[in-house]
């Protein structure tokens, strides 16, 4: 992300990791593409139900219109959980805030937690439970890092982060200072993932810019510092401007976290622009490797070596840079197996002018960008991409694409670029392994126009179709509803892992991240994980939901869970619903 000279200039401060400038591409009504192309009629996939639903009563908000200093354009994610335990997924907003706000001067504005009303509507419930934040918010991502069964919600921050320790009933208290993990600086899309195997998640935090030295620089111009982008001033970054640390924190299990950064060899060497990350086992051995979509550098791949310490892989993997051996401008992450070859392939998110890199997972973590040769890169390449996930949106069996899209300048809009600001989010449809874009019917949830960053997706009103939620820069989120027809089957998993009796005993989290499912039907072998963060700073619905096709039954289902333990469990006989499934203690409605 941030701002970018000319891509023919020299590289210098202000740049951006992307391709040549593009020719603009204009639909029939010579719109640019990001926010036209519309078709009139065709498949139906979302409906936008944000005011009805009750989510356009806030908004978010960051810095100033005009956007003169990078940490004013990146924008904050969203996570889905079910906070309070009554079975139905709530909504969580973080915010950015404003100059006048940090300083005192105005009232900050708040994150949102919207409590699921179960009739369809949400209701804004985050200054009763105590999740506000009021501080310059970008990424959440939910994990139950003291294993009572209770999601907690870690929120990051350009300064102290937060550790909202859920309360069981209904409020939270923010722990970070006492668990060690407020870090400060600029950070961004955390992760949460047992890296060591002992039962408590342990955290990833990537960092951005270092804002304490960008300020230093801002000080000492009587107006902000700018720099080009095609011949336009547009704010600096992140390029030429020094880039803030990463950190690992291992879960003590007594309610605190120590730095490990440096021990388990994860210490962004590179300085490099952290955006997202991931804990996700990509060679499957069963333990969690980590990556980390750096914005206008190399991408991190650390692979977990199985005794506290990862081994850096990002080159030797290929995830590193794109096909043409160039870094990107990454922004988010999806993982997921398209292919049912049991392996994870990943999806980064990118800047305009270059196109989204899909990486096909080869074995033993080695990847091999396809976008290309799989005919998905070209409509990327206008669109500045964020938010992102794997998920399968109309119950065929096989895991769909989805994209939230929006420009970090506003000069976009006066300008012949072919882009804008606010733009549409792009859906790919999985064909038996072949992505296909979907075509955005107007007036329907694919023909949206808004400025989106963080993106987060899962089952809202538990009818087996996933839903999305969008943070939108400075405006209301927006939540679209599924409703892809047909009558294909379902059936979603809520995974408790068998926490530590012993120290020193192989243990798994609480809430099973790191866990993996895998359901046999319809002649196929689905893969799916349990996973804290990726796509933009955000945080997905935990539950693994499979789709099922036309199969009537489950043919078989596995699970490994982090502590090691494998099981093939008896398939439940009835479908379309949710199941718990328990480690050592089988399936349960």
């Amino acid at each position: 992300m941030g701002s970018q000279q000319n891509p023919q200039a020299q590289p210098g401060q202000g740049s951006v990791s992307t391709g040549l400038a593009q020719p603009a591409i204009l639909d029939s009504q010579q719109r640019p593409i990001t926010a036209g192309g519309f078709v009139p009629t065709g498949p139906i996939v979302f409906k936008d139900i944000t005011k009805q639903s009750g989510l356009a009563t806030w908004s978010h908000h960051m810095g100033t219109p005009q956007k003169d200093l990078i940490v004013e354009s990146i924008g904050s994610g969203v996570a889905l959980l079910d906070y309070d335990h009554d079975g139905w997924l709530d909504i969580y907003l973080v915010s950015g805030s404003t100059a006048d706000a940090e300083s005192g001067k105005a009232t900050p504005p708040h994150a949102a937690l919207f409590h699921n009303n179960h009739d369809g509507t949400f209701t804004d419930v985050a200054a009763k439970a105590g999740v506000a934040n009021d501080r310059w918010g970008f990424g959440v991502v939910v994990g139950d890092y003291d294993n009572d069964g209770w999601p907690d919600i870690y929120v990051t921050n350009n300064g102290a982060n937060r550790l909202y320790r859920n309360n069981h009933d209904g409020t939270f208290t923010d722990v970070a200072e006492k668990a060690g993990v407020t870090v400060g600086g600029w950070t961004t899309g955390a992760t949460w993932g047992d890296y060591d195997g002992d039962g408590n998640l342990d955290l990833y935090v990537p960092g951005y810019v270092k804002m304490s030295e960008l300020a230093k620089l801002y000080a000492a111009n009587s107006t902000p510092p700018s720099c080009q982008f095609r011949g336009v001033k547009v704010m600096c970054g992140p390029r030429g401007l020094p880039g803030e640390a990463d950190h690992l924190f291992r879960n003590n299990g007594d309610g605190t976290f120590t730095d490990q950064t440096q021990h388990a060899g994860v210490t962004d060497t590179g300085h490099y622009y952290g955006l997202a990350s991931l804990f996700v086992d990509v060679n499957n051995d069963g333990k969690p490797d980590l990556l980390v979509a750096n914005d206008s550098t190399p991408n991190y791949l650390y692979m977990n070596k199985g005794d506290g310490t990862f081994t850096d892989a990002s080159f030797e993997s290929g995830y590193a840079v794109n096909e043409s051996g160039r870094e990107t401008a990454s922004m988010g992450i999806a993982a997921g197996d398209l292919t049912h070859n049991g392996r994870i392939d990943l999806y980064n998110t990118t800047f305009s002018d270059d196109y989204n890199p899909l990486y096909r997972n080869e074995g033993d973590g080695n990847f091999n960008d396809i976008a290309q040769q799989a005919g998905i890169a070209e409509p990327t390449i206008p669109f500045l991409g964020w938010g992102t996930g794997f998920f399968d949106y109309d119950n065929d069996g096989w895991l769909d694409l989805f994209i939230a899209n929006g420009h970090v300048y506003p000069q976009a809009d006066a300008q012949h670029w072919g882009t804008t600001w606010a733009q549409r989010p792009l859906l790919f449809h999985n064909t038996q392994g072949k992505l296909s874009l979907v075509p955005p019917v107007e007036g329907t949830g694919l023909a949206v126009v808004v400025p989106s960053r963080g993106m987060a997706s899962g089952d809202l009103f538990n009818d087996g179709h996933i839903d999305v939620v969008l943070n939108n820069m400075d405006s209301a989120p927006t939540l679209l509803r599924d409703v892809a027809p047909g009558s294909n089957h379902w059936v979603a998993f809520r995974l408790v892992g068998a926490t530590a009796t012993q120290p020193g005993k192989p243990a798994s989290p609480r809430d099973a991240i790191g866990a993996t499912v895998w359901v046999t039907a319809n002649g196929f072998r689905q893969r799916m994980d349990v996973t804290a963060g990726g796509s933009f700073a955000s945080s997905s619905d935990q539950r693994l939901h499979f789709g099922l096709g036309a199969a009537t039954t489950i043919d078989k289902l596995e699970v490994r869970w982090p502590s090691g333990h494998s099981e093939t469990l008896t398939p439940p006989t009835k479908l379309d619903r949710f199941y718990t499934l328990s480690e050592g203690k089988g399936v349960a409605e």
